[in-house]
């Protein structure tokens, strides 16, 4: 039987159930059968949305270019991100994927008024005073190895904090870092391809 979860994959995890290197994994923070694995991955210094699963079929439409899901990312970073640089990145940036220069696809790119509501960060990010920061929201449809980071910086803005937010209609709303939800089939179906 296919078995779905949604996490809130806290700072500082390993998207796997295996540690490396002394790190933490996603066996520290949750218990789901042995045949369940993460679909995708979010970096070890990113949060946020991960789907777990059994169902291989899942795995592949989900990963797989061709369907281009939409992600929503919540970006917080240095210094405070104007209009031209929120253009650049819509437009698609030159970013180093494997060694080689790749040009990003064309994505959607919102600035946010006031920061949004998101649990604390621990560690939290390191405070300066001096050093303005501020959230942007990302759309994509593509997931190349940090992206959003690398996105940000070639735009002059440095990733402090990053969180996936969503991927299509299956969103982090009432989660906080650490917690699990499982869901059915027709909602996890109903929410990435209808």
């Amino acid at each position: 039987m296919s078995r779905y979860f949604i996490i809130y994959k806290p700072f500082q995890v390993l998207s796997q159930f295996t540690s490396e290197g002394g790190k933490r994994s996603l066996k520290d923070h949750f218990t789901v059968p042995a045949d369940v694995y993460p679909v995708g991955r979010l970096d070890f210094d990113s949060e946020g949305l991960l789907l777990l699963t059994n169902n291989k079929q899942l795995n592949h439409q989900l990963l797989d270019p061709r369907y281009a899901h939409e992600r929503e990312y919540w970006v917080q970073v240095e210094g405070i991100i104007d209009e031209p640089a929120k253009k650049n990145l819509e437009s698609g940036v030159i970013i180093s994927v494997d060694g080689k220069p790749y040009r990003t696809k064309p994505c959607k790119a919102m600035i946010f008024e006031t920061p949004p509501a998101v649990p604390v960060r621990n560690p939290p990010i390191r405070y300066r005073k001096n050093v303005p920061d501020s959230w942007l929201k990302l759309l994509l449809t593509e997931g190349k190895n940090r992206q959003v980071r690398k996105m940000t910086a070639q735009v002059g803005f440095p990733t402090l904090r990053l969180i996936r937010y969503r991927i299509e209609r299956l969103k982090l709303d009432g989660m906080m870092p650490g917690d699990m939800r499982e869901l059915s089939h027709s909602v996890v179906y109903g929410s990435l391809f209808s």
